[in-house]
Order: structure tokens, then sequence, then C-alpha cells
């Protein structure tokens, strides 16, 4: 007898109230946060006027922020060195505008020497979210705390409340961040560095490399670690290529987020539909050529998470392109539960860390 099809592929009404693959500790949490039935579906078109698109984007942006306020916060004494220093820095970008970064770094006791750096971009599909939030300070705090220097980026979002900022202006942001960094390494007393991010943050930081290869600046990256990566953005795909293609779009559709209001973020950052497929925009569309030459790299995915399949592909990718990359899911995870369940699936959050760090390590 053939196996049921997980998800929403085996059962249209599978939500992760019913999914037997959820975490028993998630669902608890879940059903206490109240987001453990599937999103509503948004009636609103992604081919449509932009107008109606930015107030969906805008109420989903306050609803973000609500949900970080619950967000649990990390036990930084878990971690070699829970006393961060952190400061701002303005730095001057191309068009004349100043690109804000934070960094941390250890107090003390860390060595002597450079400590590795990461650049960070925070998620919420290059659209939504303050990059001064809980879940992303908290998230930088925690991997300072073992050991590095990390920057975090005020990367312009494709929607904020006094004006968008369309694709490219996120990433040349990002890029413009990270040749900074290279270029003040001993000024920051750092060596090694790395990007990373998490969903859209994710996007980010598998874009940078792609923009640095294209451009010849990709030797000053050492690796990029991108957890559950948002880099397809084929949401607006028809239900036949999403089965055939990346069936977790389907599988895990309505799993704290629906397709159908995603695929709206992604008109927020790409409102003329020009760069579906372009690989600065969406990474997940790099040809071969595109990906040889990157350096290492780490893609972590999560169960059921609707892009789950992009990244997995991703990794796929990347190795066909012969560049080091390990790829692996986190069984019974939905999308970005590393950055909001810290104290209830601590072993998770801290893995996850962990994880990052020993990736730089072994580079």
């Amino acid at each position: 007898m053939a196996s049921k099809q997980p998800g929403r592929l085996g059962d249209p009404d599978m939500c992760l109230a019913t999914d037997p693959r959820v975490h028993p500790k998630l669902r608890t949490l879940l059903h206490q946060w109240g987001v453990e039935k599937n999103t509503p579906v948004s009636t609103v078109s992604k081919d449509g006027p932009l107008e109606p698109i930015r107030e969906i984007v805008s109420k989903a942006d306050e609803a973000q922020e609500a949900f970080y306020s619950i967000a649990e916060l990390p036990n930084l004494e878990r971690f070699p060195f829970p006393s961060i220093t952190a400061s701002d820095k303005l730095i001057p970008e191309p068009d004349g505008t100043q690109l804000r970064l934070t960094i941390r770094k250890p107090s003390a006791g860390a060595g002597d020497g450079p400590l590795p750096a990461l650049v960070y971009f925070h998620g919420g599909g290059m659209v939504l979210g303050p990059t001064d939030s809980p879940p992303q300070n908290s998230w930088a705090e925690a991997l300072a705390a073992t050991g590095l220097v990390v920057v975090t980026v005020y990367f312009r979002n494709a929607y904020t409340k006094t004006g968008d900022y369309p694709f490219p202006a996120g990433l040349n942001d990002c890029a413009t961040a990270v040749r900074w960094v290279h270029e003040h390494r001993s000024e920051l007393g750092v060596g090694k560095l790395i990007l990373q991010g998490e969903s859209g943050g994710g996007n980010l930081a598998t874009a940078t490399a792609l923009k640095a290869n294209k451009e010849g600046w990709v030797d000053t990256i050492d690796g990029v670690f991108a957890v559950v990566p948002y880099i397809a953005g084929a949401m607006g795909q028809s239900r036949e290529w999403k089965l055939a293609e990346l069936p977790s779009l389907v599988e895990n559709d309505g799993y704290m987020m629906d397709m159908a209001t995603v695929a709206l973020y992604a008109r927020m950052y790409d409102p003329s539909g020009e760069n579906t497929t372009n690989p600065l925009a969406w990474p997940f569309w790099a040809s071969d050529d595109e990906l040889r030459g990157l350096p290492p790299h780490m893609i972590v995915t999560a169960e059921l998470d609707p892009f789950r399949d992009e990244g997995n592909e991703y990794a796929r990718k990347l190795a066909r392109a012969d560049v080091k990359v390990v790829g692996r899911t986190t069984l019974g995870m939905v999308h970005g539960a590393e950055y909001f369940v810290k104290q209830t699936l601590v072993e998770f959050f801290e893995n996850s860390v962990w994880e990052i760090k020993k990736f730089i390590d072994g580079l």
C-alpha cells in the first residue's frame, strides 16, 4: 500500500494542529499563540494594482512586529562569552546615503587574535520587519556570545511606512556592508568573514555572494550560512509546476503563512515583475556558471516550511556547480522556528547557533 503524502498534499485540510510531523513542544507553543491553524488565504491578486497590495503588506508588517514582541529570548549565560558590547556605525553608500550597522562582540575573554566576522541579514522576505527587534537582536547577541564579531545590517526593506525600496536597494545595502567589513578587518579585529541570514535574510546572504561572484570580489567572502532561505519567489507559479518542482509550496502552504499573501510580498520586492528569474533577486534561478566559484555554503531548511524544497534544491545546484556545500533539514520545525522558540525548544536554538560557529571554524 502506498504511503499517504505528507501535509496538505495528502490532506488539503491538514494544519499545524493536526500534522503528525510537528514537534510536540512546538505544537503546544503554536496553540498558546493561536497560530496552529492555517493562515487565511489572501484574495488580493498579486497582479493587480499596487496600492491594495501595499495595504496588505502594511498590516502584515504590523502583525509581524506584534509577533516579535512575544518571541522568546535566550539565556546568554549558557554561552562562553555572555557579556556583549554593541556599537553602531554609519557607513557611506554609493548613492550618497548612509547605512547603519550594529557591531556586537564579546566584551572580554575571546582571545587576542582576530575573531571571525559574521555579517547578519534579518528575515522578513526583504519586505517586512524592523532590523532592531528582539528576535534579531538576541540572535546576533547569541552568535557574538560564541566568540564572533556580528555585524547586523540595516538594509532597506522593499516596504517601509515612509517609502518603498524595491530590489535591488536592499541587496545593494548588503553588498556595501560586506565590502566595508572586508576593508576594515584590521580596525574591527576580524579574520574570516561569512554571510548569514534567515528567510529573506537567507535570500540576501546568497544573493550577495552571487553579486560578489558576478562583480569579481567574491574572494572577500569566506562562507555563506543560510537558514530557511526564501529564494525562488515561485508562489505565483501554477499548482502543476509547484508539484513537479517545489512541492513543499503546496504541502506546507498555510503553515504560519499562505503563499498567496507571500506572493504579494514578492510583488513589493519586484513591482514590475522584471526580475522573476533574476538570480540576484531570487538565487534559486542561478545557473551553474553563476554558481561556480562561490565560497562554501551551509543550507538549513525546515521540514514544515513551504520554502523547504527551494533551499534543498539550491544546495543540490551548488553541489553540481562544484561548490562546497552541506544541506540539512530540521524535522518537526516550521519556518524560522529557531528565531522565536529560544526557550521552549532551546536545544534547536542552541544547535543552530553552534552549527554556525562550527561552520566558521571549519573554513
